[in-house]
């Protein structure tokens, strides 16, 4: 790849044609491909044809594609010559009112079928262009973009506020482009199958601008399907794909279904970004493919790609999102002072990929930025080998009392048992502990897993406090439209309380006690709870329980059964069902027959 960078879209392209116009450029399933000589052609027809319409350099056109190479030519040919605003083209019309008011779009291109687009465009008076009528006839002059000028307006996720607006210049989309290019080492002999979405940054950028900005090749799936994955493999013969770790979980499950325990193919490495891959799913993958799995770290307001771990002779550290790839990366503390190696706080970023500051937001970049670096909301650590490690998000972090925990480190830990395929901890309200830990998890294929026996094995390798009191057994857990999993939120999106403060729902249906010592238990929680009933699946933590209570609890129970409190295990007993077969499995041990039966 030339070391000289240029810094627009279309300049990019036209150095690709320059040097190799009969490479392969653009590929996808069931279409012609294009060369990088094709491909600039059709760029440069769609960028005149839009400069035809009145569409200037400062001016947004928004893109309603399903994923494909239309998506992708439409994109280029938008940027080329003004701003492209991506939708995702699943809203519904009063989400495009929204949006489209909210970027002060000039045009939409959209498909033919895309109704709810172009009701709101009606609603707004903006023009409407299908992509067919802009590649037809002769280029027309139009005046490129410049590297000042914005090529990408993107909105973040808005899990915990508004979206807010994030304005890309030509200068940083490209520069991110070349940051992941070197990182992997892509030369034109590569090819990346694309299985992201090309309205959200990490496809945008890590997959096909820089494939494009390396001279390689860019196949342009209709989006990730489980049953065509492995097809497209062998069809396209890539060398690499880029995806988020539910991505990559739902190819191992593929995989696993089929009996797969090893795939022969062109790859020579699987790239992971937009959310922490979990070790175990790393190194499922790499035994898989036989390729090293490299994760790396991106967002929005970055252009994509802060960090990434190096490849092979590199040393690639699981669980780390890996080395600085193009801004500097730093730890920075509440003041605003950067802190040492092994430390935690904040993680921070400052270079050239890194937009200037949110649009129209005075309150946002104030809370944004200190002294130059853009704060990323993440929670960290830099290593004595400057690798970066990830321990949470900031409004993510579950308050138990004062406890502070790390949803990831629960994900982790109920990874690695045998029968979970995927797992999110998240927080839920305690009437007394402000939050409490909770968690949903998705079996693997033909798993049968117990939430007792689950909580069991996460209090062998979790401090008490951090264990879930409540885990819910689900057959998937919600995702963005990104394919990241949901972690703000669910607590509510799985009915565990209301959104008006209600008190949180029951998870389990109302079990009366079935033995001698489940009515015993039973009563003992409702005194100590001042509760009317308690089931004998009830959580005592979703009852009001709290550590003080469960100390006085287990008092009680001790009392009772001539037992230290010490000997139950449970900092806070999770139900009575559990505490029962606890009892029990104590005095069996003793040799006594177990008081239940």
């Amino acid at each position: 790849m030339n070391s000289e960078r240029v810094l627009t879209v279309h300049e990019i392209l036209r150095r690709q044609a320059a040097l190799t116009p009969q490479a392969p450029a653009l590929l996808a399933p069931e279409a012609a491909s294009l060369t990088c000589a094709e491909l600039l052609a059709q760029v440069e027809t769609i960028a005149g044809a839009l400069a035809g319409r009145g569409i200037q350099r400062t001016d947004r056109t928004a893109i309603v594609l399903p994923n494909g190479p239309e998506a992708a030519l439409a994109f280029l040919g938008v940027a080329a010559v003004a701003s492209a605003a991506p939708l995702n083209p699943a809203y519904r019309a009063s989400e495009f009112e929204y949006y489209l008011s909210g970027l002060r779009a000039k045009a939409v291109v959209a498909a033919a079928g895309a109704t709810a687009c172009r009701e709101a465009a009606r609603t707004l008076n903006l023009p409407v262009f299908e992509l067919a009528e802009l590649q037809g006839g002769e280029v027309q002059p139009f005046a490129p973009a410049a590297p000042r000028d914005e090529a990408l307006v993107l909105f973040t996720s808005g899990t915990t506020a508004r979206p807010k607006l994030v304005p890309l210049t030509q200068a940083n989309l490209c520069h991110s482009s070349y940051n992941v290019a070197i990182a992997l080492a892509l030369t034109p002999r590569d090819r990346c199958l694309n299985v992201m979405p090309l309205f959200h940054i990490h496809g945008l950028v890590a997959a096909l601008m820089a494939s494009l900005t390396a001279g390689a090749s860019f196949v342009a799936s209709p989006g990730f399907e489980a049953p065509r994955f492995f097809a497209w493999l062998d069809e396209f013969q890539p060398t690499w794909y880029t995806a988020v770790p539910t991505i990559h979980q739902a190819v191992l499950s593929a995989a696993r279904a089929v009996g797969v325990n090893a795939v022969k193919s062109t790859l020579r490495f699987v790239r992971s970004s937009s959310a922490a891959l979990p070790p175990a799913v790393m190194t499922e993958l790499e035994a898989l493919f036989g390729v090293p799995a490299v994760e790396a770290y991106g967002m929005t307001e970055a252009a994509h790609q802060m960090a990434s771990n190096p490849l092979p002779p590199g040393i690639r550290k699981p669980g780390s999102a890996g080395l600085a790839a193009g801004p500097e990366v730093a730890i920075m503390d509440e003041s605003g002072g950067l802190m040492e190696p092994g430390r935690e706080g904040e993680v921070v970023i400052r270079g050239p990929n890194v937009m200037a500051g949110y649009e129209d937001n005075p309150t946002a970049n104030s809370q944004a930025f200190t002294n130059g670096w853009l704060r990323t909301g993440d929670l960290g650590h830099l290593d004595e080998d400057g690798y970066l490690f990830l321990t949470g998000r900031l409004k993510e972090i579950i308050n138990r009392g004062g406890e502070k925990i790390a949803p990831m480190e629960v994900d982790n830990c109920l990874l690695e048992h045998p029968g979970v395929a995927q797992a999110v901890a998240f927080a839920v309200p305690h009437p007394s502990l402000g939050q409490d830990v909770a968690a949903a998890v998705v079996p693997r294929e033909g798993a049968v897993i117990d939430p007792a026996e689950l909580r069991r094995f996460a209090i062998g390798r979790l401090a008490a406090f951090k264990v879930p009191s409540r885990i819910l057994i689900v057959k998937e857990i919600p995702k963005g439209p990104t394919g990241k999993l949901q972690r703000i939120g669910l607590a509510e999106q799985l009915g565990l309380f209301e959104r008006s403060g209600a008190p949180p729902k029951t998870a389990e249906p109302f079990v009366t006690p079935r033995t001698p010592l489940e009515e015993t238990l039973s009563s003992l929680w409702a005194e100590v709870l001042r509760a009317e009933r308690v089931g004998v699946n009830d959580s005592f933590s979703q009852l009001g329980g709290d550590s003080l209570l469960a100390a006085a609890l287990l008092a009680r129970v001790g009392t009772a059964y001539q037992m230290s409190p010490e000997a139950l295990v449970f900092d806070e007993p999770p139900t009575v069902a559990e505490m029962a077969q606890r009892i029990d499995s104590l005095r069996a041990s003793e040799g006594e027959t177990a008081i239940s039966e």
